[in-house]
């Protein structure tokens, strides 16, 4: 097996960006609840969100939501980003709380409510060109709920004519990342529901449509390691939202419910060249802190993503590949299980010490008193929640 010594430096080029709406309050589809020191606005989204890059040094960009964290000035906005030491990432599009959208937005069988989430769309482009975004990830809450409702090729068809405007608005070094959720909310046929849609609709678009991946929205006992290895193989895997879930629902911390699923993604986006140092593979975060504090649930977050690709980098491919030539099955299952079982905990604490990080990021949030000062200061004015 690999030793630790010889991935420490592949270790330092990881990145995982954080999601802004995570530091909001969020709950089930019954009760939000709402916490001590919640944001305001998305400058206190920020200023969280370099807590967890400064004590981590795992998350040095944060995407933003619109219309949730529309300013007036995004310029300026970067600006207060860099100022805390982190900046601003993936534009990501809304279309599913605007009561027009009750039947569809860029699938929607009237032109009128289509051309105003097309335009929703092409206001997130032109953010992103003042903010210097590579990514528009789409998130479609688009489908029908019951048999007759919609004809399913015709809103296939509205669709593609949708994207395609909104892709033809991109500069040369922007993407289109379309994500895929195979239900919820809508309950007969989601009309982007599995990554083959997402790859159709972005091979029709051109080279700069990618499929997001987000770990959570697959049903149960799916090989989404088989998923990434093909997105890969294709040169489509645009981006990864990190997510678990037990059952149908996601957005809980990542690796909470199967770290050994997560173990196995990164060793397939290792494999596949995604952690390569010119992949373009993008790291995020899309989860909501229901009942535990925001920004602790953050730092756990990255923490896990970045323990499973320290397992999976330990894995001796050169071994697993002669296993697999020799037929050694169960030999091969070894190679792959001795990484995963491997605690690399201290590790990488000695690894965060010699870059000047803390050794264990959590206590030393507690330690810092961040939360009790933001819930002494975060009096008055309006929580940021799910939905705002």
């Amino acid at each position: 097996m690999t030793n630790f010594s010889d991935i420490s430096s592949e270790l330092g080029r990881q990145a995982i960006e954080l999601p802004s709406w995570a530091f909001g309050n969020s709950g089930t589809r019954f009760k939000v609840f709402g916490s001590e020191g919640t944001p305001r606005s998305v400058e206190e989204k920020l200023a969280d969100a370099a807590q967890v890059h400064a004590l981590t040094g795992l998350a040095p960009s944060v995407a933003l939501h619109i219309p949730w964290d529309r300013v007036d000035d995004f310029d300026k906005l970067g600006r207060v980003a860099e100022d805390l030491g982190v900046r601003l990432g993936t534009i990501n599009s809304n279309t599913f709380q605007d009561d027009d959208y009750r039947l569809g937005s860029l699938t929607h069988v009237d032109e009128r409510i289509r051309a105003k989430a097309v335009a929703h769309h092409l206001e997130c482009v032109d953010i992103m060109d003042v903010t210097g975004s590579r990514d528009l990830k789409i998130w479609l809450a688009d489908g029908t709920n019951y048999p007759g409702q919609g004809d399913l090729r015709g809103r296939q068809d509205r669709l593609a004519d949708s994207l395609r405007q909104i892709y033809e608005r991109l500069g040369d070094h922007q993407r289109l990342v379309l994500e895929y959720k195979f239900f919820e909310p809508a309950f007969y046929a989601t009309d982007v529901p599995d990554w083959g849609t997402s790859l159709l609709h972005c091979l029709a678009l051109g080279d700069r449509a990618m499929v997001c991946l987000d770990t959570g929205h697959h049903a149960p006992g799916t090989n989404i390691e088989f998923i990434v290895m093909q997105l890969l193989r294709a040169g489509r895997l645009g981006s990864f939202d990190f997510n678990s879930r037990f059952y149908a629902d996601d957005d809980l911390i990542v690796g909470a419910a199967d770290p050994f699923q997560l173990f196995r993604i990164l060793f397939e986006v290792i494999r596949g060249g995604g952690y390569d140092e010119d992949s373009e593979v993008a790291f995020m975060l899309d989860q909501c802190h229901n009942v535990e504090d925001k920004i602790p649930g953050q730092i756990r977050s990255v923490l896990n993503v970045q323990e499973m690709t320290a397992r999976a980098l330990l894995v001796d491919r050169v071994a697993l590949a002669e296993a697999e030539r020799l037929g050694d099955v169960l030999g091969a299952n070894g190679i792959l299980m001795d990484a995963f079982y491997t605690d690399v905990r201290a590790d990488l604490a000695q690894w965060r010490g010699d870059r000047g990080l803390p050794t264990d990021p959590m206590a030393a949030y507690i330690a810092s008193g961040y939360q009790d000062q933001i819930a002494a200061d975060r009096i008055g004015g309006t929580q940021a929640g799910w939905g705002a």
